[in-house]
């Protein structure tokens, strides 16, 4: 674990180093962070960024297209009027992450794990994984109401 938080730190750092450029230096990065397997991406020795808002109950774009061995850091833009959140894993994990956050009193205390975060209104947070050929996954949102409605952003590993 404390080698993961290590890589997470220095992943964060190069994040952040580039966010001023990449969201006009305006955003809060306060719950900017959490991730899971990031490492050397795709043999270069760098995580590619990606950008993604959330609005009203939609992720724009609602797809993602990673290369196999691929580390990405997805930065979530939360645009809308509420909290959103981003939870990635297959459907099953999704399935189960649903139940969870119904079973909460407040679903900001729900994310036990690094594959998920909330993002408060005008605030922005991240997601870093490693993505493998053969992966199935999803990021959705399970705010109530979200996931059922369809907010969800589609992993596509080529």
């Amino acid at each position: 674990m404390g080698v993961q938080r290590r890589i997470l730190g220095v992943a964060a750092a190069i994040m952040l180093a580039g966010a001023g450029a990449g969201c006009g230096g305006g955003m809060d990065h306060d719950s900017m962070s959490h991730g899971s397997s990031a490492g050397t991406g795709t043999g270069t020795g760098t995580i590619r960024t990606v950008d993604v808002t959330m609005r009203d109950i939609m992720y724009d774009p609602p797809a993602l297209t990673v290369k196999d061995g691929e580390t990405v850091t997805i930065v979530f833009h939360n645009a809308g009027k509420i909290r959103h959140d981003a939870f990635l894993g297959d459907e099953a994990a999704q399935a189960e992450h649903e139940k969870k956050m119904g079973m909460s009193s407040t679903s900001m205390g729900a994310h036990m794990d690094d594959d998920a975060i909330s993002v408060e209104p005008g605030s922005a947070g991240s997601l870093t994984h490693t993505y493998k050929m053969g992966d199935t996954l999803v990021i959705g949102c399970h705010e109530p109401g979200h996931y059922a409605a369809g907010m969800k952003l589609a992993i596509v590993v080529t």
